[in-house]
């Protein structure tokens, strides 16, 4: 090695350190939207590139919390790393130059910058700058050169190159040759700026004065420091072999496609000897400095000259291989030609488009706007040319495109709403598909789930809902159940149901009943009664748990359905004192004669209020009869004589419900002579509570016997003052004798005098008869007035009489006629009923039964 190689990582450090310092800092260069920046190979971690959060315009303190990253492609080294507290690009790991680009030209490192919330993405080039830290090598430390003696002067005979993996200045740059009387140096410059030493023969060789030269080569770059790389050369002077084999030309050009296979001819070589025999038998094989990459990729025909594939060719990893072949003949002293042998690849659509997600934002919202950013997406095809070139589209049918913001790089964003009650995920397929002919192609499907957003209130399964609950039910019984969906996913459609408020009857809905709220089910908190409560209606609401939370209402009616648990109530005829009814009927009653009326009432309803009348028991069934229908009580015969005088009756009033119920009621028929102007106990009945609550005929009959006792009574106040006023006149005038007539409300003499009056009543049983005043002779003609009073207290009923009677045409008698001082006489005899009073047969019938 040369004496200015480096011995130790520190003055590598220095190097470095001097690089930068004569260099300046890192180089930016602003080009179509993205940064570049320029850094020497070797430096330690941690070292500084750039500011990237300053000049990307980007706050530090959020880089962090939106996860600004470089993205990497899988299995890439991460030479460059990213400080998220300032923002600073740093060396991440030591960079080889020479590692990282094998071939020449500019080292470009491509990075790719990801900021999310909003997600952007920028392009950032580092170029890898070359520093001298490799010295020039030889293949060999010692080669041996075989010169014929009889070279001519000026001979020329090609060395072994040097090596530098450096680049540019760095690399080889001069050749010196150690001081010597017999050879010199030339250094030729090749196409490709490469340089290469050629020792020229300055004095004629005689091998018997000596038969080795020793030289030393030199080989130098032009880094800072300098550094540099020996070989010795043995000349070794042979006998004269006159000739030299001779290629057809210096160089030679082929072009082979990339795929070509193993075995592949590349060129054919001709080199010629004009000596005969082994002198004139040429070898061909790779010089000695061919690089290990091209002897890995071809191999030579030592005796046909062929050049043939070894390899598998890589257009993207080296597009020209550079071979130097040489041609030596078998002859003694044979001296080596070479030749160069530039190999031209040509590109193949081998690479199909490589698609990778750099970064994707999933799941995504229903709601999201037409725009939203799904996913980075970059792709890359290692073909060049058309080949290389790559259009990149998504399947149809799907609410999302492609917008390319870099070369090969496209961001996938939504194109109109999702609903995610429709589509809950969408697999989008991408398709990126290169230039070339035949076009390669590549897909990859991306799995997008849509997200849910509350924006479906729920529905109930029915419009209303029509619930049928018979009365009398169990509190605390599931009455119904009502059911709604909500297409949207999770907590959006976990519904709660609840009764709204409101008023059942003056009472909460609550109170009434009560509804689970996971379930749906509806429960009855009381007993129902068809009686009290036939139908009512609640609204149920449904809402979802999501924010803001959805909710729906629906009417649910309930209908109580009755039950036959009311007996038949009898409201006629009512039993006195708690006995038994009674009722007269005339023996001359004919068949078919109205004795009276049952009527009962039921506070059920439908057929459980339908009632039918029968007689249950009877003195004798022969003689009466009950409508079945409407509860009226006939005769079926005429009375005879060997009838019972007291028949008793039971009759049964039974409704149409399953079970039946039944009420009875005891009657007692008199049958007699005559019939008393008493109202029968069928036209005396008062209703009980519950039935004078329920029915507007209990209402009628209420209204009326009030307003009947009202009267009668006011017709008693009025009867009693006018009373009381004429036995005050009576005292006080002296024109009548005591006693005077005390329902005669005045009187005055007269010449005829008081006309005796003849009073005709009808008192009832037990009663006595009524009082008759005569008014003496001269007065006007007085008005009787009676009050006929029942055996009982309750009844009362008043009657107005005929005034009395005028003096009759055939009495002659004057005599005859009452005086004025004669006593007032009361005739006490039983009178007949006055039929006159009595209301006609047909009205009987509504009588009794009101």
């Amino acid at each position: 090695m040369g004496a200015g190689a480096g011995s130790g990582r520190g003055q590598l450090f220095l190097r470095s350190l001097l690089f930068l310092l004569l260099a300046g800092p890192p180089a930016r260069h602003p080009a179509r939207g993205q940064l570049r920046y320029a850094v020497p190979e070797e430096l330690e971690h941690g070292a500084f590139v750039a500011n990237l959060g300053e000049d990307l315009g980007l706050d530090v303190s959020t880089l962090s919390a939106r996860r600004f990253r470089i993205v990497s492609r899988a299995g890439d080294r991460q030479h460059l790393e990213v400080n998220l507290e300032n923002g600073i690009l740093f060396v991440n790991e030591r960079i080889d130059r020479e590692e990282v680009c094998e071939a020449g030209g500019p080292c470009l490192l491509h990075l790719q910058l990801l900021v999310e919330s909003p997600l952007e993405l920028y392009r950032v080039e580092v170029e890898v700058l070359d520093i001298n830290d490799h010295a020039p090598t030889f293949p060999w430390q010692e080669y041996v050169l075989e010169v014929a003696e009889s070279a001519v002067l000026g001979a020329r005979f090609p060395l072994e190159s040097a090596q530098d993996p450096d680049v540019g200045t760095n690399s080889v740059h001069t050749y010196r040759l150690s001081p010597n009387a017999f050879f010199s140096l030339e250094v030729q410059t090749r196409s490709d700026a490469s340089k290469f030493a050629e020792l020229v023969l300055e004095r004629a060789l005689d091998r018997e004065q000596q038969r080795v030269h020793r030289v030393l080569l030199t080989a130098l770059d032009g880094g800072v420091p300098e550094r540099s790389g020996t070989a010795h050369i043995l000349v070794t002077v042979l006998d004269a072999n006159d000739n030299v084999p001779a290629f057809d030309r210096p160089s030679y050009g082929v072009s082979l496609p990339e795929d070509a296979p193993a075995g592949t001819l590349v060129i054919q070589l001709n080199a010629t000897d004009l000596d005969e025999g082994p002198n004139g038998e040429i070898e061909y094989s790779f010089s000695g400095h061919a690089p290990p990459r091209v002897r890995e990729l071809f191999r030579v025909e030592p005796r046909s000259g062929q050049v043939l594939l070894k390899g598998r060719l890589d257009y993207e990893r080296a597009s020209l291989h550079e071979l130097y072949v040489q041609a030596k003949d078998r002859g003694p002293s044979a001296v080596a030609v070479h030749c160069r042998v530039l190999v031209h690849l040509l590109d193949v659509n081998d690479n199909a488009p490589e698609v990778t997600l750099t970064s994707v934002s999933t799941p995504v919202l229903e709601d999201a706007p037409p725009g939203t950013v799904i996913a980075v997406i970059s792709v890359l095809d290692r073909d060049s040319g058309d080949n290389g070139r790559v259009s990149c589209e998504v399947g149809p049918n799907v609410p999302f495109e492609l917008r390319s913001s870099f070369r090969n790089y496209y961001t996938l964003v939504t194109t109109q709403a999702l609903d995610r009650e429709v589509v809950p995920e969408y697999n989008v397929s991408i398709t990126a598909r290169d230039m070339g002919s035949p076009a390669l192609l590549t897909r990859s499907t991306l799995t997008i789930p849509v997200s849910d957003v509350n924006d479906n209130a729920p529905r109930f399964l029915q419009p209303s809902y029509s619930v049928y609950v018979m009365e009398n039910n169990a509190p605390g019984a599931s009455i119904c159940s009502v059911s709604a969906l909500d297409p949207d996913c999770q907590q959006n459609a976990y519904l709660s149901y609840s009764i709204a408020e409101g008023h059942i009857h003056g009472m909460p809905v609550g109170t009434y009943v009560s509804i689970n709220s996971d379930s749906g089910h509806m429960y009855a908190l009381r007993s129902l009664d068809y009686e009290q409560i036939r139908s009512f209606q609640i609204q149920v609401q449904a809402q979802d748990a999501g924010f803001p939370p959805l909710s729906a209402n629906v009417t649910v009616h309930i209908f109580v359905l009755d039950q036959n648990d009311n007996a038949p109530v009898i409201v006629s005829p009512m039993p006195r004192n708690g006995s038994v009814a009674t009722e007269l009927v005339p023996r001359s009653a004919r068949p078919g004669y109205l004795v009276g009326t049952v009527s009962a009432v039921d506070a059920d309803a439908g057929l459980n209020s339908r009632l039918s009348y029968q007689l249950l028991q009877a003195t004798d069934f022969t003689l009466f009869s009950v409508a079945p229908d409407t509860g009226e009580l006939r005769t079926l015969r005429s009375f005879l004589e060997q009838d019972a005088s007291r028949q008793q009756l039971v009759v049964q009033v039974r409704d149409g419900g399953q079970p039946a119920l039944s009420a009875t009621v005891s009657l007692l028929l008199s049958v007699v002579e005559t019939m008393p102007q008493t109202l029968s106990d069928f036209s005396e009945f008062s209703l009980p509570p519950e039935v004078s609550s329920s029915s507007p005929l209990t209402l009628y009959l209420l209204v009326s016997l009030g307003s009947i006792s009202f009267t009668f009574l006011l017709a008693i106040l009025i009867l009693t003052a006018i009373r009381c006023r004429g036995e005050r006149r009576s005292r006080q005038g002296d024109s009548c004798s005591p006693p005077r007539c005390h329902c005669c409300p005045g009187s005055r003499p007269s010449s005829e005098g008081l006309k005796t009056s003849n009073l005709t009543a009808q008192p009832p049983a037990g009663t006595t008869a009524a009082t008759c005043l005569d008014v003496p002779a001269g007065g006007p003609p007085g008005y009787c007035y009676k009050v006929c009073l029942g055996p009982e207290s309750a009844q009362s009923d008043f009657m107005f009489l005929k005034p009395c009677s005028p003096p009759r045409n055939n009495e002659k008698d004057p005599g005859k006629r009452s005086r004025p001082d004669q006593h007032l006489q009361v005739s006490k005899e039983a009178k007949q009923p006055n039929t006159d009073w009595l209301p006609p047969s047909t009205q009987r019938p509504a009588l009794k039964r009101y």
